[in-house]
């Protein structure tokens, strides 16, 4: 089977909400991220075969296609065509995926892939939360074949997380430790600039404004953010933000006409569903599905990013997959470092090819959950 490689990966700072990016049109803060890739690579514009963005809630700023809009607001090529992907949270996970396949097919050889969101100014709110589209009713209410099968049950994140801690056993200073945990890992990897080579600038911002200086003492007095659900708080919950990322993927023939170097290969990719009442546990059984298919064990990972949508999530991850705490999300993850939705899945995989670069390793499995209980999983190895 033809290869599909990984040749750049690169991402904004990851700006807080109303911090400093806040003010950038969507459209813009995708077009910053292409402009750089295509800047940094040699490969002329109008080559590209295609660009596949991830983004979630396209409304507003992020409407009308914004894998096209972001291409021609770089000011490139006009031949160059773009759609744009929302599968929830793994949204830029699976344009990776598209992308990928795409190239294994010989259907295309240089594709731009990536996703971005603007949470400041298309903000998730409590409706979206609990699984309900902004500004329309809950999308269950009337439909019979939901209701035969699901019932009321709720299709709410807070509560998947508080049911997945319960079920597993974390409590409330468990998770906040974890948390902490995080925000220290993220700070010493600014400190140590672990992640300038990924990081493109962008209004001033030259680094990730989401990490804090908290403390156990701090988490524990936050209330929680409903009192059905006393354990998820803010502090153990994944951080709302402003990013763009992009990867550039490409065959095997586009590697010698160009004379590129490739980083990583892509040596699995999958997506499998779970039970959407538990809603964030399908990483567990996806990322031992893909294991299965890739002839793997978790032994012969040696990092992984897991996105931190809460923590009881990547906790309940760890313990099922008995995979080592100190090789995952190293550098932090999304409870220190935001979770920008539809750019996330980018965003995580530019962060585990230069981690894998930095350490020497060879294997990185990136997995996340999504909305109505999915997960993507991806295996690198590193070239």
């Amino acid at each position: 089977m033809a290869q599909a490689y990984i040749v750049d990966a690169l991402r904004s700072p990851t700006g807080k909400r109303k911090g400093g990016l806040a003010h950038v049109h969507a459209i813009d803060l995708g077009a910053h991220v292409l402009k750089a890739l295509v800047e940094r690579n040699l490969i002329p514009a109008d080559e590209y075969d295609d660009v596949i963005f991830g983004c979630v809630d396209t409304i507003g700023s992020q409407a009308g296609d914004i894998a096209r809009t972001a291409w021609l607001a770089a000011g490139l090529p006009l031949n160059v065509p773009g759609t744009t992907v929302d599968r929830q949270c793994g949204s830029s996970q699976q344009a990776l995926h598209f992308a990928a396949q795409a190239v294994m097919s010989g259907t295309q050889d240089v594709v731009a892939v990536g996703g971005v969101q603007t949470m400041t100014q298309i903000p998730i709110s409590s409706a979206m939360l609990a699984g309900q589209p902004l500004g329309f009713a809950d999308p269950f209410s009337g439909s019979r074949g939901w209701q035969a099968r699901f019932g009321d049950q709720p299709v709410n994140q807070f509560y998947a997380a508080q049911r997945i801690a319960r079920h597993w056993g974390f409590d409330r200073g468990q998770m906040e430790a974890f948390a902490l945990e995080s925000h220290r890992r993220a700070l010493a990897a600014i400190e140590a600039g672990h992640f300038s080579r990924e990081i493109v600038p962008l209004e001033g911002v030259s680094t990730d404004e989401t990490p804090r200086h908290s403390t156990l003492e701090k988490m524990a007095a936050l209330e929680p953010v409903d009192p059905q659900y006393p354990d998820i708080t803010a502090a153990v919950s994944s951080q709302t933000c402003d990013a763009s990322a992009a990867l550039l993927v490409v065959s095997e023939t586009a590697l010698k006409r160009y004379g590129l170097t490739p980083r990583a290969r892509i040596h699995h990719l999958s997506v499998r569903g779970d039970d959407p009442i538990w809603h964030l546990t399908a990483p567990i059984e996806a990322t031992r599905h893909a294991l299965r298919k890739a002839g793997m064990t978790v032994n012969d990972i040696d990092r992984v990013e897991i996105n931190e949508a809460f923590a009881s999530v990547v906790m309940a991850w760890q313990r099922e997959l008995d995979y080592d705490p100190a090789r995952t999300n190293v550098n932090g993850g999304a409870i220190a470092l935001g979770h920008p939705l539809g750019a996330t899945g980018a965003k995580l995989m530019a962060t585990l090819l230069h981690e894998l670069e930095r350490t020497g390793g060879r294997y990185g499995l990136q997995t996340m959950c999504e909305g109505g209980g999915q997960a993507n999983v991806t295996i690198i190895e590193r070239l």
